[in-house]
């Protein structure tokens, strides 16, 4: 099977007709993810920690995320289902949920669950879920996340790493640890 992103693009355009359009779109991501070479061809091999942007458009965005090694993302929800393939690497998710008392959005966090995923895994998140993100080995890690709605338009939260209590989610923010993770990655 050959991985052509206008074919992949139209299959998951397709999918979102679909009465279930998150687990019609996790078959769609999992066929894709589970020929790592082909989407290797597509995309690249991964050369540095990155959000792409693939696809945006009529309540659906497509990104190709790549993870630098040991890389953490802080706990965070999308306010919309997610379907996440890995391509290459591993990525370890933390389910997180809210605890009862917070005042106004100032909720604070407990551990709920945990999924390691590895090549060819795909995952289906719901629309309410709260999750981190961390790439536990000593390579880039690469992963299609696919948003039943506008991923960049949605306000979303964020939850300190030291207090887990909740905030704005700060695209600007999330942007620079990227370059973080890249400037560690070139120390390395």
């Amino acid at each position: 099977m050959k991985f052509d992103l206008d074919e992949f693009f139209s299959d998951c355009k397709r999918a979102m007709r679909e009465n279930g359009p998150q687990v019609a779109i996790n078959e769609v991501l999992a066929r894709a993810v589970s020929d790592r070479s082909s989407i290797l061809r597509a995309l690249g091999e991964p050369k540095r920690a990155e959000m792409q942007k693939l696809y945006q458009g009529n309540g659906l965005t497509i990104l190709n995320v790549v993870w630098a090694p040991w890389m953490t993302l802080l706990p965070h929800n999308h306010k919309m289902w997610a379907v996440i393939g890995i391509y290459t690497g591993r990525e370890d998710n933390i389910f997180w949920r809210r605890l009862p008392g917070g005042e106004g959005h100032k909720h604070k966090l407990e551990a709920a669950g945990v999924k390691a995923l590895s090549e060819k895994d795909t995952v289906q998140l719901g629309q309410d879920i709260i999750h981190s993100v961390t790439n536990p080995i000593a390579r880039l890690t690469g992963a299609i996340h696919i948003y039943g709605g506008d991923f960049f338009g949605a306000p979303r939260s964020e939850w300190d790493a030291e207090t887990l209590l909740e905030q704005p989610c700060d695209g600007e923010k999330m942007v620079r640890r990227f370059e973080q993770a890249n400037a560690f990655l070139l120390k390395t």
